[in-house]
């Protein structure tokens, strides 16, 4: 029996170590809700984002992309239940004494010092990116990225 083929989810020809813009997802193996709880009620209370114990792992290690890469910062995220949505900046170029950074090797990275952690993959393969092309592709995404657990039940990875 031939497996299905999988669909590139890069950008066929651009260089992910390229100075710029990237929003990145990264998901949870089987949509599985293991990261936070979206807590509200019908009240009109705003929904409260509560991470876990593994969604504060991760905040800790996003929080070290910024101290552990130089020239990389993350701008803005959010833990979602099942997923993760970061705004990340690549800046400037690597020193030509460093080995290059790029977005595959700190999600890599991001993904194995959580899993090593916590005993465990928790990670769905790949991620999703999308390269911020310009000031209002930018603000779209933050505001995407602030509402997100508002919306959550509208959100695509949302399952009850």
């Amino acid at each position: 029996m031939e497996l299905p083929k999988r669909k590139p989810t890069r950008l066929k020809g651009y260089d992910y170590s390229t100075p710029g813009a990237y929003f990145l997802t990264i998901c949870v193996k089987d949509k599985k809700q293991l990261l936070s709880k979206i807590v509200g009620d019908d009240e009109g209370i705003v929904p409260q984002n509560n991470l876990s114990e593994i969604g504060l792992i991760c905040d800790r290690y996003i929080n070290n992309i910024n101290i552990k890469y130089e020239n990389v910062t993350v701008d803005k995220y959010v833990i979602m239940p099942n997923h993760i949505h970061l705004i990340v900046f690549l800046h400037g170029t690597m020193r030509a004494s460093s080995p290059t950074k790029n977005i595959e090797t700190i999600i890599r990275s991001f993904k194995t010092m959580v899993t090593k952690e916590i005993g465990n993959s928790i990670w769905q393969r790949s991620y999703h990116d999308h390269i911020i092309r310009g000031e209002k592709d930018y603000r779209k995404i933050w505001e995407y990225i602030d509402t997100n657990p508002i919306k959550w039940e509208l959100d695509c990875f949302y399952n009850a």
